[in-house]
């Protein structure tokens, strides 16, 4: 076999240019993946120790800011095949970033902030890079990956100034930063989607955002498992074991969910807004899983008769009816399925009544009725299109029959 097409030698290349290419992740993309493990545990760690208003407005930004680095390094590799030893080096550094920002977050908001920056600014340049190299190597000939490399070069200077502004100019600095990287994007004549070779493998894209989901959605799990390991599993009542189980089912149903209806569905165009629509669901979808996760850990912190922590309540009920409404958002922009055909905006819109009525009723009534009411919109989301489903298909199963006799 020639050096140059071996997989630690071959040269990037755009997926459109290269034969027998395939949508499965690879090994390094899975390990990038891994560090956003522990950044999404401090980012819920974090909204715990936040439950106001700013607190809340902060994470989201955390949150936003981190998902579009992990996005922006994912479509590179969804664009150009990318498996040589010096790609596999290149992301070395990139996680590298990542968990200094990590490690960053627990104090963002303080001393930390300079490192999250830079650390952010030092991400963007790697991503810059990325695209630099196939544009230096010549393996991209038109202006995609010239123009894609000059716009996070600039954003990445942009990060780096931000990380030495007094506040709340860096805040302002660097949201303004991550504006830009969808403007960018999305600019009519000057956008990146306008240049036709941007076409990401979408398979290659379904499957990140799917994996990328597990881990948002089993941060619950962290902090329902960990709260109880602190109190002492052996020092708290049944009623506080009996939620501890609810939490966890409801955070087996949210991926349950997801992936019977939207997972790893594919965008049902190639149109620029199509794309766009897929893109901001699965970064607000993403963003709600991380909410009601954090509002889990409030299972542990009662009993059935006392009112469920209001500020874990109010999180969990607003993260779920995001979440639904993401779910409806996603559905619409993919492929039609079988399941779409249950799964319908009235079932979605009535947990998303449910979710809000349990918000309202939430300081009144004890933790047992508000875990009932949010259960059964989460629950319904499920149990409502598999019985459709089921009497459906069961009659089509007789119509046959009879038709056959």
């Amino acid at each position: 076999m020639a050096l140059q097409n071996h997989p630690m030698w071959r040269l990037p290349k755009h997926h459109l240019d290269h034969e027998g290419t395939h949508d499965h992740v690879h090994w390094v993309e899975l390990f990038y993946d891994l560090i956003h493990v522990v950044i999404i545990f401090l980012l819920g760690n974090f909204l715990s120790d936040h439950l106001t208003m700013d607190g809340f407005w902060a994470f989201a930004g955390l949150f936003i800011a981190v998902w579009f680095a992990w996005a922006d390094s994912s479509v590179f590799n969804s664009l150009y095949v990318s498996t040589d030893f010096k790609h596999r080096l290149i992301m070395s550094c990139q996680i590298v970033t990542a968990m200094v920002m990590a490690a960053s977050i627990p104090h963002v908001l303080n001393k930390g902030w300079t490192f999250f920056a830079l650390a952010y600014a030092a991400n963007r340049l790697i991503t810059a890079y990325l695209y630099y190299r196939t544009n230096k190597l010549g393996v991209e000939v038109t202006v995609l990956s010239r123009t894609v490399s000059r716009n996070f070069f600039g954003l990445a200077i942009v990060f780096a100034v931000s990380a030495f502004l007094p506040k709340p100019y860096n805040f302002i600095v660097f949201g303004a930063g991550i504006i830009s990287i969808q403007f960018l994007y999305m600019l009519p004549k000057i956008g990146v989607l306008e240049c036709k070779r941007f076409l990401p493998r979408l398979g290659h894209m379904s499957e990140r955002f799917a994996l990328l989901l597990l881990i948002v959605v089993g941060e619950g799990f962290f902090k329902l498992v960990i709260t109880l390991s602190e109190k002492g599993v052996y020092k708290v009542t049944p009623e506080v074991l009996f939620n501890f189980m609810f939490g966890g089912i409801a955070v087996f149903v949210q991926c349950w969910i997801y992936f019977d209806f939207v997972g790893n569905g594919k965008p049902k165009s190639q149109a620029k807004w199509t794309l766009v629509n897929w893109w901001l669901a699965h970064l607000f979808l993403m963003l709600s899983a991380v909410m009601m996760g954090v509002a889990l850990a409030g299972e542990v912190k009662v009993g059935f008769w006392d009112p469920y922590p209001l500020k874990y309540g109010a999180i969990g009920c607003i993260g779920l009816a995001a979440y639904l409404l993401c779910l409806l958002w996603i559905q619409g922009n993919i492929e039609e399925r079988v399941a779409h055909k249950f799964a319908t905006a009235k079932v979605r819109f009535f947990g998303v009544f449910l979710a809000l009525v349990t918000l309202i009723v939430l300081p009144f009534v004890p933790a047992l009725v508000g875990n009932l009411l949010w259960g059964t919109a989460l629950i319904s989301q499920i149990a409502i299109p598999l019985t459709q489903a089921y009497f459906h298909f069961l009659n089509e199963e007789a119509k046959e029959q009879q038709i056959k006799a």
